[in-house]
């Protein structure tokens, strides 16, 4: 996976699915980019978080997120300037999201790549801003079992919990789609 901008804002939906997948820290590090996350998904992600921690008392979801951003791995951005605020509320008000829209504001304004799952923001982002790259969930986990030469056990296991804790589904016009049909098999 090569990623064409220095950057890579993550979206609430993509730190889940990998806090779900129980390897946050070794996927964050197989990014070849700087991983930012936005202030407002920060504080959104995060009572998520600890709202599934309250329902598993297993759950390290908020330890691995918070680690990620002690150790440098993940970094929290805010909007630098009145004009990124201003296409906040401008995509809030199309998308009616504000962990997507601040993702893309930010992402938009300083040129840096998006990672979302959302479809809605996805058709959005690329109409509005053909010239940044759009990553999903499974092509950044696709990249590290890659990179780490996950088992396929190990691999399934990864996709089986982004299902179960993370609640995700690739779409079915997800270019990966097959790639997770013949794992999950």
């Amino acid at each position: 996976m090569e990623i064409t901008h220095s950057h890579i804002v993550l979206d609430a939906c993509c730190i889940l699915n990998f806090c779900a997948s129980g390897y946050l820290i070794e996927i964050l590090e197989s990014i070849p980019a700087q991983v930012v996350v936005t202030k407002i998904v920060r504080e959104r992600e995060l009572l998520t978080l600890q709202r599934l921690r309250d329902e598993s008392s297993e759950s390290e979801d908020v330890s691995q997120f918070e680690i990620a951003i002690e150790k440098g791995l993940l970094s929290v951005t805010d909007f630098n300037s009145e004009i990124e605020e201003e296409t906040f509320v401008n995509y809030v008000f199309e998308l009616g999201d504000d962990g997507e829209s601040a993702t893309g504001a930010i992402a938009f304004h300083r040129n840096w790549a998006i990672a979302t799952d959302d479809k809605k923001a996805i058709s959005f982002f690329e109409r509005e801003s053909p010239h940044l790259q759009i990553l999903s969930t499974l092509a950044i986990v696709k990249n590290w079992s890659e990179q780490e030469k996950l088992s396929y056990d190990t691999l399934r296991s990864v996709l089986s919990a982004i299902r179960t804790r993370g609640r995700y589904m690739p779409h079915r016009n997800h270019p990966l789609l097959r790639w997770w049909k013949d794992v999950m098999r």
